[in-house]
């Protein structure tokens, strides 16, 4: 069974259950839910090949998970891809205590915002959730330190590059104020001199990143890391 029909039978299951338990329901309302399927994957991979303390752990949406060489990319460093497509901030939230806390990471990159926007998150919202999950991984591991990779424009998004900008003008204001938390911009670069999003670092699809978009990343991000 693929991806996109194991999250459909788990979306079905939950939400037999959600007729039968408040707290089903709000698991539901949620929608973390639907990525179980994905979570046990990488714990299956970690029972197979525990991953090492100290690893650098990159977590959030697709531009997480689509990003297949990123260990490869940063050949230097012990890194773990644990993002899964499609997900909001308050997924990886819901998740840190399986695919981030384990880990003793040396560091975290967080990688998500860019759904929540489309979904119709506000750019508060959007800073309430990046908040929360600080604080979750907070609570166990204090002083990791947690970088915030920008939300990118896209040229399929273009009409929410408002609100993608002060979400992301909020989040590294927070950033600045607080000790351990790092605000990394790869959005200004990914902007032509129009200030429009650059259609070459893109695929066919104007949402995901080619292989020109994930070098300009590597290149920005690779500086950050311990």
């Amino acid at each position: 069974m693929n991806n996109t029909m194991t999250r459909f039978a788990a979306m079905l299951a939950l939400f037999a259950l959600a007729l039968a338990s408040p707290f089903a329901a709000a698991q539901l309302q949620t929608g973390s839910a639907i990525w179980e399927p994905d979570i046990r994957k990488f714990e299956e991979s970690d029972r197979a090949q525990p991953p090492k303390a100290g690893t650098i752990v990159f977590i959030g949406s697709s531009s997480i998970q689509k990003w297949q060489d990123v260990a490869a990319d940063f050949p230097a460093k012990r890194v773990l891809n644990r993002g899964f497509g499609g997900s909001r901030i308050a997924d990886s939230t819901y998740y840190a205590g399986r695919v981030v806390v384990p880990y003793k990471p040396a560091m975290v990159l967080l990688y998500a915002g860019d759904n929540d926007i489309n979904d119709g998150h506000t750019a508060q919202q959007v800073l309430d959730d990046y908040v929360a999950f600080v604080t979750r991984v907070r609570k166990e591991l204090p002083a990791v330190p947690i970088a915030f990779i920008s939300i990118k424009p896209s040229p399929s998004r273009v009409k929410l590059l408002p609100v993608m900008r002060e979400a992301n003008e909020k989040i590294r204001a927070y950033a600045a104020a607080h000790p351990h938390l790092l605000y990394i911009d790869v959005a200004s670069k990914m902007l032509d001199a129009k200030g429009q999003p650059r259609e070459d670092l893109f695929i066919e699809d104007r949402l995901h990143m080619n292989r020109a978009g994930y070098d300009l990343w590597r290149g920005i991000i690779a500086p950050y890391l311990p």
